[in-house]
């Protein structure tokens, strides 16, 4: 499910505690998680709602200013299927963040970090690429996907899996355009540069 900025601030402020979506089979049930820049979003429910069913606090409590609004918004979608109400919440922060957050790292765990971006190499059907992604994004915070991933002569979605690989690490952090290196990637690229 993707969520636009003002809705996952929302739903962090705890504003809207519901989403509806038209969907021909939902992709979510209840007890699925999300993780998101805004932290965990867990979903409660997700029920099949007739427009009828939509009431003015559905609208409120999903972010618009009125039934007609919501109801508005949802006739442009262009997918085919039913309306479902996906009640949800905010179960904490994504725990990437705080590994993201920690530049407080031992040498250990930096070396342990270097074999990690070592090990990902080693296992690339490519030229290695984790240090040069890693530089880049370092040299060029904010720079869109697109644009990173030309400058290596790349396409942008296998560019963008690499990153997230480097984002599980807890090295990179998405931005609302493009990336930036974490805490914990600055504190790396500092220790390799220290290693050569």
């Amino acid at each position: 499910m993707l969520f636009r900025r003002e809705v996952l601030e929302g739903i962090a402020g705890g504003r809207i505690d519901r989403v509806f979506r038209v969907w021909g089979k939902p992709p979510v049930r209840a007890g699925s998680t999300q993780r998101t820049w805004a932290g965990i979003i867990v979903i409660d429910s997700v029920t099949a709602v007739t427009p009828e069913e939509i009431t003015e606090e559905d609208a409120l409590q999903s972010g618009f200013n009125d039934r007609a609004a919501l109801l508005t918004a949802l006739s442009k979608s262009t997918k085919q299927g039913g309306y479902h109400r996906v009640m949800l919440h905010l179960g904490g922060p994504d725990p990437r963040a705080e590994l993201a957050a920690n530049d407080d790292l031992t040498d250990n765990e930096l070396a342990d970090l270097k074999a990690a971006l070592d090990a990902i190499d080693a296992r690339s059907r490519r030229t290695p690429w984790t240090r040069e992604v890693l530089r880049l994004i370092e040299e060029h915070p904010g720079l869109r996907a697109l644009d990173l991933a030309e400058q290596l002569g790349r396409d942008r979605l296998p560019f963008k899996a690499d990153v997230r690989r480097l984002k599980a690490l807890g090295l990179t952090q998405s931005l609302e355009t493009g990336y930036q290196l974490s805490p914990r990637g600055k504190a790396l690229m500092t220790y390799l540069r220290s290693q050569r």
